[in-house]
């Protein structure tokens, strides 16, 4: 009798960080998610906003130790063999629940089965258990072909906390981004052009967020001095002095999963509606931000729910479509900017 066997690798992912519209942060996370199947595991689970282990700000021993452990080089940290798959986005607390699977050796192959989500030392599959998800079973050689890449001596893999370079006029808005990117825990440096940085700190930089009042030559300057340095980064055209939404702006600028990965693909917004696409179901947050003829911005709540696959329309009001507006829309894993075109 043949074994049906599911592919397995690892793919960049983000947990988007963010200024809310409520005043509150939420922390940035890079993170590498597992691909079974060509497709995220963590799309299977209900819209859950969590990472997994192998997340870039951990101390390199703890990566290493969390690799090792799914190897199963190194006994798991909970009984009957379970390891966390996916945890709390803010902390690495089990308490806050995590989600965990038996991982064991059948033979040559490796086998994920039995996924729960669990808070404290032990699982109830009656209760918690995750119906329909697994089990799967992954060829050996294939799977410790993905995980043994994360260790030292070979780092093609391993994700990486990326910087933004702020380039522009106004200082205080400048500053007031660094404060609120820092917060969320992405670094963020000013700087008036990018002649002065040495090339292998340039190399550091995931992205380079322009102000509007900077001009096309300093832009091509500031892009040139990065060609120089085989510095690849996304270049961010600041849409408007908004905090919130430059924040936004970046967080989609760091965004390096695959795009066929990705489970918030479309935004676009006209005075009628904003329209969102999703490719698998998720909760999904629209928020609008606007400047009035005073230079003043306004934050508006615009949908907070859960959407099919598909495209959505949301409507918008005749007050939100006023002055400059732009659409924010946030869901697990990415943000997407647009402005309201008229």
């Amino acid at each position: 009798m043949s074994v049906e066997y599911a592919t397995f690798g690892l793919a960049p992912a983000m947990r988007a960080g963010g200024v809310l519209a409520d005043g509150g942060y939420q922390v940035h996370r890079d993170f590498l998610d597992f691909i079974v199947d060509g497709r995220p595991l963590l799309f299977q689970l209900c819209d859950l906003d969590a990472v997994s282990p192998l997340a870039a700000d951990v101390p390199p021993a703890i990566f290493s130790a969390q690799v090792r452990t799914l190897l199963l080089e190194t006994d798991a940290p909970f009984e009957g063999s379970r390891c966390v798959i996916y945890g709390c986005p803010e902390c690495e607390d089990i308490q806050c629940g995590a989600v965990t699977a038996v991982i064991e050796r059948d033979g040559d192959d490796i086998v994920w089965r039995d996924f729960a989500w669990q808070t404290d030392g032990s699982a109830d599959l009656d209760l918690n258990g995750y119906q329909g998800i697994g089990p799967f079973r992954f060829r050996g050689e294939e799977y410790r072909s993905a995980l043994q890449r994360l260790l030292p001596g070979d780092t093609d893999q391993v994700p990486v906390r990326r910087r933004v370079l702020l380039i522009g006029a106004r200082v205080n808005v400048l500053a007031k981004l660094a404060a609120a990117l820092r917060t969320i825990g992405i670094g963020a440096e000013i700087a008036h052009d990018a002649d002065t940085v040495p090339p292998e700190e340039l190399r550091t930089y995931g992205a380079v967020a322009f102000g509007r009042a900077v001009g096309e030559d300093e832009r091509a300057a500031v892009r040139a001095a990065f060609e120089r340095a085989a510095a690849p980064a996304a270049y961010v055209e600041g849409l408007a002095p908004i905090i919130p939404l430059l924040v936004a702006q970046i967080e989609h600028a760091l965004d390096r999963s695959p795009l066929e990965q990705r489970r918030l693909t479309g935004l676009s917004a006209t005075a009628d509606g904003a329209e969102v696409e999703v490719t698998s179901e998720c909760r999904v947050q629209l928020v609008a931000y606007r400047l009035d003829r005073l230079y003043r911005s306004h934050t508006q709540q615009l949908f907070d729910g859960m959407l099919e696959p598909g495209r959505h329309l949301i409507p918008l009001d005749a007050k939100t479509a006023k002055g400059q507006s732009f659409v924010v829309a946030r869901a697990t894993g990415g943000v997407l900017v647009a402005p309201v075109a008229r």
